[in-house]
């Protein structure tokens, strides 16, 4: 699962932070680590995540949560290991835990589509085109 990923990716992390990114979004903010980075320091925090503006199934737009897209410290390696030793899965109850600032992508220059996974050769083409 997505936890796997992580932890790997933290055990292996040299800087005192890491980025976690899916590799299914080829359009994310270049500025996405800078915000980030800003928002955690400013606010004193163990992660940042990013926020995007989605259309949900009334038509709305509602900001919601990216906890794939984040910023962490790499000292909560030990507890990440810890929460899937006690079986925890779900990467929000473990973010639940520590202190996270959530960054809303929702400027004016920022691509809605940002956020959006390509998981289709169809999917990435269409977002190609916009």
């Amino acid at each position: 699962g997505p936890l796997a990923g992580f932890l790997t990716g933290l055990e292996r992390c040299e800087t005192p932070f890491l980025v976690t990114v899916p590799c299914d979004t080829p359009l994310l903010p270049l500025d996405l680590v800078p915000r980030l980075a800003q928002a955690l320091e400013a606010e004193d925090a163990d992660i940042a995540m990013a926020a995007a503006p989605e259309v949900d199934q009334n038509g709305q737009l509602q900001m919601r949560n990216q906890p794939v897209f984040c910023l962490l410290r790499v000292e909560l390696l030990e507890s990440l290991i810890q929460f899937t030793q006690d079986g925890g899965r779900k990467i929000d109850a473990w973010t639940a835990l520590h202190k996270t600032v959530v960054v809303p992508f929702n400027l004016q220059d920022d691509d809605p589509q940002a956020f959006c996974n390509a998981n289709t050769l169809a999917e990435l083409r269409q977002l190609e085109n916009t």
